[in-house]
């Protein structure tokens, strides 16, 4: 299966690729806007579906680390690098200032619900400092809720929950923070 994206308001449209012919031009229909929009087939207009790339999270070569999005009822497991200095974190929605986007149907993460930051502490090791938006529903680390605009620093293997999804942060493996 191949998905394309509406160019009018960003939703996805998947397709079975196999019944068509490389070359043949195709015309979609967006069932969230009604925009019509034509696609030839071939490799540089498609891409495919995150859920069915294959990765293995401890295999990742990340410079800063990354986010393991754990899959849940609104969304498929989604492994996002993170880079130095602030990764804001929400829901992905065109033309948003959020730069580490969840692609969500989750309503209860807000468009920029928290923020982790990553950078090195005085002896060059990367420390991870977890934020949150403010945000409507909150961002739980352990269980605890953090206040508006509360940082916690987070390590290796932290669980938090923004709306109803779960997210692990894992760190390079040539610097793992410890606790």
């Amino acid at each position: 299966m191949k998905r394309v994206r509406c160019p009018k308001c960003d939703e996805f449209i998947t397709f079975d690729e196999t019944k068509y012919k490389e070359g043949q031009s195709l015309i979609f229909e967006c069932p969230q806007c009604g925009k019509q929009f034509g696609i030839r087939i071939g490799t540089t207009k498609l891409s495919p579906k995150q859920k069915d790339e294959t990765f293995n999270e401890n295999e990742f070569n990340e410079k800063f680390g990354a986010i393991i999005v754990i899959e849940n009822v609104f969304h498929y497991k989604q492994v996002i690098p993170l880079k130095l200095g602030d990764n804001v974190i929400g829901r992905y929605m065109k033309g948003s200032k959020t730069n580490t986007p969840i692609e969500t149907n989750d309503p209860s993460i807000d468009i920029t619900h928290c923020i982790i930051n990553v950078s090195y502490d005085k002896k060059g090791n990367l420390k991870y400092i977890l934020r949150d938006g403010p945000s409507y529903t909150g961002t739980f680390v352990d269980n605890e809720i953090l206040g508006n605009k509360e940082k916690r620093v987070i390590y290796d293997g932290t669980l938090f929950t923004i709306g109803a999804t779960s997210i692990i942060l894992r760190t390079t493996t040539e610097n793992d923070s410890g606790k």
